[in-house]
């Protein structure tokens, strides 16, 4: 059997109900998790890193400074809560670009443990999996997230920046050709890239995910919803390659698409 995660970045209290329920509502029917990674605390002034807004401020307030946290979109929350499909992750604090590439360890903390606050306060289970804003994390945010959590969702390690600790099973799981391995009780999940993006070929993008699934037991899809919505309108071929995405999870009998807190359950087991 191979397993699936589809996670999509930046749900955060700027976002319309109305985007993800376009976007996700086939694999709802259809009774495929979608991991949601929030961003706990979204700031109004954030930007990616070649310094344009970020996408996800779509429906932002002119870039103010000031910080949302998520229950602050009361109908956004009870939409996610009425569809146990939806899975929470926890995505940054605010997403700044480096705030978990740091050295200050109290800064961290607090971090981590006020974004936990605002999502269970907001109604959330509270969560088990954490995805750092653009895959970036310093060796004391990666100690720090291990602390907490039980999977970590990121692009790929690098040795320099990994606890002494955990080195050993860093090099065996390259020994191996694995991109997913465990440090204590922390699955630490790599993924191929962004392979659901506006900016890849529309015609290849179906191919290319069912090639990279095929050619492993556990493939983290990732995709951002704000990317579905640029310049304010609905990227109707992108959403038809989603969804068609959607359709061919569901049809293979040796492909199950699984949640984050599925993993976290050890379910199914990752050795």
């Amino acid at each position: 059997m191979r397993y699936v995660i589809l996670r999509d970045d930046d749900t955060n209290a700027l976002t319309p109900a109305e985007c993800l329920e376009q976007l996700y509502r086939p694999f709802l029917e259809r009774g495929l998790p979608v991991n949601l990674a929030v961003i706990p605390n979204v700031r109004t002034d954030v930007t990616a890193p070649e310094g344009r807004p970020e996408g996800f401020l779509l429906c932002g307030n002119g870039g103010s400074g000031s910080a949302l946290p998520i229950g602050s979109n009361q109908k956004l929350v009870r939409y996610l809560l009425e569809n146990p499909g939806y899975s929470i992750a926890q995505h940054g604090y605010y997403h700044e670009r480096f705030e978990f590439d740091v050295a200050d360890r109290r800064q961290l903390q607090w971090r981590l443990e006020d974004g936990t606050r605002l999502l269970v306060e907001a109604g959330f289970p509270r969560p088990q999996t954490f995805v750092a804003p653009h895959d970036k994390l310093s060796r004391v945010g990666l100690t720090e997230v291990a602390r907490r959590f039980r999977v970590l969702s990121t692009g790929w390690f690098e040795w320099r920046r990994l606890p002494l600790a955990w080195w050993p099973n860093y090099f065996l799981q390259k020994k191996r050709n694995s991109v997913h391995w465990r440090a204590g009780r922390t699955l630490l999940l790599g993924h191929p890239g962004c392979l659901l993006s506006c900016h890849r070929p529309y015609s290849a993008m179906l191919d290319e995910i069912k090639k990279t699934v095929a050619s492993r037991r556990l493939t983290v899809l990732v995709t951002h919803w704000w990317e579905y919505f640029r310049a304010g309108a609905a990227d109707g071929p992108f959403i038809d390659v989603l969804h068609q995405t959607a359709a061919y999870l569901s049809s293979q009998p040796d492909l199950a698409v699984v949640s984050f807190d599925d993993l976290a359950a050890g379910n199914p087991p990752l050795n």
